[in-house]
C-alpha cells in the first residue's frame, strides 16, 4: 500500500513531466553563430490590400521583428515573378485561382497575379526593420516554374543557393517565418531538411492560406520530415 506522502509525490512527479511534455518549463532556445533566420515573402501583395493578402498576414511583422533581434544571421526572400508567369491563373484560359493544373514539373495552384518584379506589391513590408539582414533570395523568377522554396524551384532540381550560402557560414540550424505557412514556409522548410539543416518553423510568427485543406498538410508533411513546431516566446 502506497502512504499518502507516496501519493502525493508520484502526483507532483506526473504533474511535473506532464509540464514539461507539453514545453510550458522547456529551456529557451538561444540562437548562436551557428544559426540563422529565414524571413520569407514578407511582401506588400500577402498583406492587407495585396493580390493574395494572407489572412492576418499583417501580424507577423511585429512578432518578426522582435525576433531577428536575436540572430546575427538573416536571410529575406521575395516573390519575384514575370509578367504572364506561368503560376498565374490569367495565363490558363478558363482557369481561376487555386485551381490547379498539371504542369511538366507536377501540380501547380494557380495564383491571382502577384509579386510582379518592379511593382509595389513585390515590395518588402516597408514595416520589417531587420538591419542585419545579409541576404535577400528572390525567387519565382524563372517564367515557366514557381518557386515556393527558399532552396530549390518547383522542379525539385533548381537550387537558389541558399544551402550553399548557409553551409559557408557554417550554419547548423535555421529558423523559418512568414508568408505563407501553407506554401513557401512549409516547402523551405522541407527544403532545409532536406538540405541537412536542424530546422524549426515558428508558428506565430507565420500565417497560411489554407486551401482545400493545405494547412493541415503541410503541418503534417513537416512533423513527418522532423520539422520542430515552436513559437516565438521559446526563443530567447
Amino acid at each position: 500500500m502506497l502512504n499518502r506522502r507516496q501519493v502525493v509525490a508520484g502526483a507532483g512527479a506526473t504533474a511535473l513531466a506532464t509540464f514539461i511534455s507539453n514545453g510550458v518549463w522547456a529551456a529557451a532556445i538561444k540562437p548562436d553563430e551557428a544559426s540563422a533566420l529565414l524571413v520569407i515573402d514578407v511582401q506588400n501583395c500577402f498583406l492587407p490590400g495585396g493580390s493574395l493578402a494572407v489572412k492576418d498576414g499583417e501580424q507577423v511583422v511585429p512578432i518578426i521583428n522582435k525576433m531577428a533581434k536575436s540572430f546575427a544571421n538573416v536571410v529575406m526572400t521575395q516573390d519575384w515573378h514575370t509578367p504572364g508567369h506561368i503560376s498565374f491563373a490569367s495565363v490558363h484560359s478558363g482557369k481561376k485561382p487555386f485551381e490547379t493544373v498539371d504542369l511538366p514539373y507536377g501540380k501547380q495552384v494557380l495564383w491571382p497575379d502577384h509579386c510582379v518584379q518592379g511593382t509595389d506589391g513585390a515590395g518588402l513590408s516597408k514595416d520589417l526593420s531587420i538591419p542585419q539582414a545579409g541576404l535577400i533570395i528572390r525567387k519565382g523568377f524563372h517564367k515557366d516554374v514557381d518557386s515556393y522554396s527558399a532552396f530549390t524551384e518547383a522542379d525539385g532540381k533548381t537550387s537558389t543557393g541558399l544551402a550553399a550560402y548557409l553551409k559557408a557560414r557554417k550554419i547548423k540550424r535555421v529558423f523559418v517565418a512568414g508568408l505563407a505557412t501553407d506554401f513557401c514556409v512549409a516547402w523551405t522548410a522541407l527544403d532545409a531538411r532536406k538540405a541537412g539543416f536542424e530546422t524549426y518553423v515558428v508558428e506565430d510568427a507565420c500565417r497560411g492560406i489554407d486551401t482545400q485543406g493545405s494547412l493541415a498538410k503541410a503541418w503534417a508533411d513537416m512533423a513527418k520530415a522532423g520539422v520542430k513546431r515552436i513559437q516565438s516566446g521559446d526563443i530567447a
